[in-house]
């Protein structure tokens, strides 16, 4: 028989190491820690109409409950498929030709990196370490997996986009060459303003969702969606970059010399897209719980059969790749890239009340408490945390990576919060990363199959600003706020050379240039326009005490002096002090 545990601060059980190894021990060599008598049926039955019985719910797993190792394996195998496609679409997009145009091996090692980068990172997450003799913690000790994060790509391709035009990254007449130099200045950069979100971090919890509430938050995740919608679209009908950017030309795609070529938007493109998303639709009404949450790869794996049964897929980069890689097998050279720097600080603000809300949700689902002193540590861990891997995930050559809100939907279908199933999950993202064959396969997916994953994966982006809009009290005030922002974030992200011209300089003073470049950046990204508008009307605007009032269910106040109100408040404490000591 084991031992009581004792409980730490976090309500974490604390063991020696005696313990831990008769627990391990156990785990291995016993059926109920091996298998135990979990119904396994309940993760791969489908919802068959007409056919499948009333299923019951499986048992809820908790933070440190005792998971048996098949299971663990399981559901963490689960959770890293759920995570797959959020993890390797910001490096295919950043490496190809929307981004710096990497080609050959440097390609296939930014998945590689990134799957690597990802689950340790997460395993840093997920550990939840106190930093000695302070009241800080990094990690927020829940299933937290982190990702590239998605607010990266609107200005990393506007920055790429920038290089290229200024001269900064080489040419060939209209095709882009490759540019290590170009991505190597964007992780440097990134790796600088990663110190704000760190900074932030040792700020109280309280402050930080004061200054930045769901009102701002809500709308920049919104536009960021909308954006990448645009470049998944435009995947989706065949490619982007050279072949998609001017469609009445109808170029080939991706490449003339690509296996099977078709003009950009052709019939064939756009049902392979299709299908990849009518696939999506339909694990999600008929599959099983293992299958919903891993629909998008479903779907994605679905479209590669079919593109490379119809001869869309090109064997070359498969075959040349090597059978291994790791992190730092290639590297970039670090420069600092100055007008990037405002609009990547922004991109940090959006990453840290991201990764806020998507912990609190995570600390919901995972029925640990969502107030109070933990809370707010798991909170403070959790950005301070985030801080630190979007640093790490620079030095190891990848963008800044965030908490990624998949978490949430898988522990809500499969019911295991578990961190065992959590650390299994970061041991397969590693696991994929390693296999460089793998990476090479993911890409030469054909762009129609990609554009099809990436266009609903983008939504589903689009929709977590939606939901964080959704918490808001939609007051005149709010309302006013939310139309300003979106007046001019959507109009940036609809129409982006909108600012091109105002700036008319042309001179060689390279700091001036420098600043200019830096406020066009910021000026045609929509989800900075949207923040910055956001965050001015929410501090500068007052409150309306009568919708305030309305919102409590009480009439509006009378706006009594301030000696009225502290004998009200007074005289309101004592009364509840009164009741409380009733009860």
């Amino acid at each position: 028989m084991d031992g009581p545990d004792q409980i730490g601060p976090d309500h974490s059980p604390k063991r020696t190491l005696a313990d831990r190894g008769r627990r391990l021990v156990k785990a291995f060599t016993t059926r109920e820690g091996l298998i135990g008598n979990y119904d396994y049926a309940f993760l791969f039955t489908p919802r068959i109409p007409f056919i499948t019985k009333t299923r019951g719910t499986a048992p809820f797993f908790a933070l440190h409950d005792k998971v048996p190792v098949l299971l663990a394996f399981l559901l963490g195998l689960q959770h890293s498929l759920a995570m797959l496609a959020g993890v390797i679409t910001p490096p295919i997009i950043l490496g190809g030709p929307d981004g710096v145009a990497l080609g050959g091996d440097d390609y296939q090692y930014l998945v590689s990196a990134s799957l690597i980068a990802s689950g340790f990172l997460s395993a840093l997450q997920m550990s939840r370490m106190h930093v000695h003799k302070t009241r800080y913690y990094i990690g927020t000790g829940l299933i937290s997996v982190v990702g590239t994060s998605f607010a990266t790509i609107t200005v990393a391709t506007g920055t790429f986009e920038q290089m290229y035009e200024s001269g900064y990254c080489p040419m060939d007449g209209d095709t882009r060459l490759p540019c290590p130099k170009g991505y190597g200045a964007l992780l440097a950069t990134s790796c600088l303003c990663s110190l704000l979100e760190i900074g932030l971090s040792f700020l109280s919890p309280r402050i930080l969702r004061r200054v930045f509430p769901p009102l701002v938050t809500g709308p920049t995740v919104l536009l960021i969606g909308v954006k990448l919608i645009q470049s998944g679209m435009k995947d989706w009908a065949g490619g982007s970059g050279g072949c998609g950017s001017d469609p009445s030309l109808r170029m080939l795609c991706p490449s003339a010399d690509a296996p099977h070529a078709l003009p950009w938007g052709s019939a064939e493109f756009v049902g392979l897209g299709f299908l990849v998303f009518a696939t999506i639709i339909l694990c999600e009404r008929f599959g099983s719980p293992i299958m919903k949450s891993c629909a998008v790869v479903v779907g994605l794996l679905v479209g590669c059969i079919v593109a490379g049964a119809c001869g869309y897929f090109d064997r070359a980069g498969i075959d040349a790749a090597p059978v291994v890689s790791f992190i730092w097998v290639k590297t970039f050279p670090l420069t600092l890239y100055p007008p990037v720097i405002l609009p990547l600080l922004a991109v940090y603000i959006v990453i840290m009340m991201e990764s806020i809300g998507d912990i609190t949700a995570t600390c919901d689902v995972s029925q640990v408490e969502v107030e109070g002193p933990t809370f707010d540590t798991r909170i403070q861990g959790g950005v301070l945390g985030n801080g630190i891997t979007c640093l790490v995930a620079g030095l190891c050559t990848i963008t800044p990576m965030s908490v990624f809100a998949q978490n949430n939907g898988v522990i809500a279908l499969t019911k295991c919060a578990n961190r065992k199933a959590g650390f299994c999950c970061c041991f397969f993202l590693v696991l994929m990363g390693v296999f460089a064959k793998f990476a090479a396969a993911l890409i030469a997916i054909p762009k129609p199959v990609l554009g099809g994953m990436t266009t609903f994966l983008f939504a589903s982006v689009a929709i977590s600003g939606v939901r964080i809009i959704s918490t808001c009290p939609f007051t005149r005030r709010n309302r006013f706020i939310l139309t300003a922002a979106f007046a001019l974030g959507m109009a940036a992200t609809l129409v982006p050379e909108w600012f091109a011209y105002v700036f008319t300089y042309e001179g060689d003073n390279t700091g001036l240039n420098g600043l200019i470049q830096a406020i066009e950046l910021v000026m045609t990204s929509g989800f900075a326009v949207t923040a910055l508008t956001g965050l001015v009307l929410n501090l500068l605007l007052p409150e309306d005490p009568e919708e305030e009032a309305a919102l409590m269910g009480k009439s509006p106040p009378s706006e009594p002096s301030t000696a009225e109100s502290t004998q009200v408040r007074s005289d309101s404490k004592e009364e509840t002090q009164h009741e409380s000591r009733k009860l």
